[in-house]
């Protein structure tokens, strides 16, 4: 008898010695195995339970059909949605708790759907090639996908790779038997914000939520944390957003890889999840820390937050290019959406005397806020800052009243 069942993914004709590798780590630590062929051309030595030909098919297509494309582009793709489904199948039958998948750039590309096909909380765990290489797309990681780098292990087993797959193996299995999934017995609000150093109001927001009898989730609005925030969205996890921290919003629209992806402040929208918006930090452009900051944002305002993030202001046309985006993105909503101006500043660092103090700037944001948050959109515009008690109380005066008519669901 075994604990857990962990799900081995991988093309088997080129990695049969490593894929076998793992599952004999893996059923040496107590847990069971199964196991998928993603391959195309070749068999495994022997029989997977998951054949590639039943992975074909889950796609509504055939082995042969991959072959006769006569690329291998198409071919994996239509081996990575076939993947894809039946692993989604499986896991609601309960068939496996966890999955662990290995592969080159081929393999890595399909791993990347099979992640984002399975709910949080279903241990993912990718051993490749390329593990953290600009190479893949941040849109492209499930939300809490985990990655390991497959050093030295391209062709054949040694004592290296074997180290990464060993490690692999027990981290999945462990994984499985210790996590807590959600589990979805309070209602749940979604909130962004950056470190309290510069948003301070989920400090007292998350208190007060709570006392109401709502889970509270915040996300580091960096880019990942917002990917994960929609990714949740999506699928309807919140009853509300507070969606007050934008700057990946404005990192999109500069062309900053510090983004969330082209859906950021889509989600909770179509997924009908009534929501409460405000521009925290959309008065900056954050890059890597290790990136030169391109010369046309260099006579900007300037803030080093540390040594992986620094931030240039953007300009008053700037700012008013971001007030209109969000006006579109809120308009496309099936919901309500209700948007808090805070008119004395947007975040810590803004403040008279701060680097990134920039009032003619604010001043053309605000101006065309004002102009743009028409109907279907709720505007209120308040005197305070956004780090101030009157933002909070504004927050929970809008929060209080959707409870109690209904709009958001307790």
């Amino acid at each position: 008898m075994t604990d857990k069942t962990i799900l081995i993914v991988g093309t088997y004709d080129t990695k049969n010695d490593e894929l076998d590798y793992m599952a004999d780590r893996v059923t040496a630590l107590g847990g069971g195995v199964m196991t998928m062929d993603i391959s195309v051309l070749g068999d495994p030595a022997q029989p997977t339970d998951i054949s590639k030909h039943q992975v074909a098919e889950a796609a509504g297509s055939s082995i042969q059909a991959a072959i006769d494309s006569q690329d291998e582009n198409t071919a994996m793709q239509i081996m990575a949605r076939g993947a894809s489904r039946l692993a989604e199948e499986m896991h609601a039958a309960g068939k496996f708790d966890g999955v662990v998948i290995l592969g080159g750039t081929m393999g890595t590309d399909a791993a990347l759907d099979i992640c984002q096909a399975l709910p949080l909380g279903v241990p993912k765990y990718v051993v490749s090639t390329v593990s953290f290489s600009p190479l893949i797309e941040p849109s492209r990681l499930s939300a809490d996908i985990q990655m390991i780098l497959w050093a030295g292990g391209l062709y054949g087993l040694n004592s290296v790779c074997k180290s990464s797959l060993s490690q692999a193996a027990g981290a999945v299995l462990g994984a499985a038997r210790s996590v807590e999934p959600p589990k979805g017995d309070k209602p749940m609000v979604g909130m962004t914000s950056l470190g309290s150093s510069c948003l301070k109001y989920m400090k007292l927001l998350k208190p007060a939520l709570e006392k109401r009898g709502f889970e509270v989730a915040i996300f580091h609005a960096t880019g990942m944390g917002g990917m994960a925030y929609e990714s949740i969205a999506a699928e309807g996890g919140f009853a509300c957003v507070m969606d007050f921290a934008l700057p990946e919003l404005g990192n999109l629209m500069a062309g900053s890889a510090v983004n969330a992806g082209a859906d950021r402040m889509l989600n909770a929208g179509r997924a009908g999840i009534p929501q409460i918006v405000a521009p925290g930090c959309l008065d900056l452009i954050d890059f890597a820390g290790w990136q030169e900051i391109p010369a046309q944002y260099q006579d900007r305002p300037f803030h080093a937050h540390n040594r992986l993030i620094k931030s240039s202001g953007l300009n008053g046309a700037e700012r008013r290019e971001t007030a209109r985006e969000i006006a579109k993105r809120l308009k496309a909503s099936d919901t309500i959406a209700h948007v808090i101006l805070p008119n004395q500043g947007i975040e810590e660092w803004d403040k008279p005397g701060d680097a990134a103090h920039d009032p003619e700037a604010f001043a053309e944001f605000c101006d065309e806020m004002r102009r743009v948050m028409t109907d279907p959109i709720r505007f209120s515009e308040i005197d305070a800052h956004i780090n101030d008690q009157a933002f909070v109380d504004k927050a929970l005066e809008i929060f209080d009243a959707w409870v109690a008519d209904g709009t958001i669901r307790t």
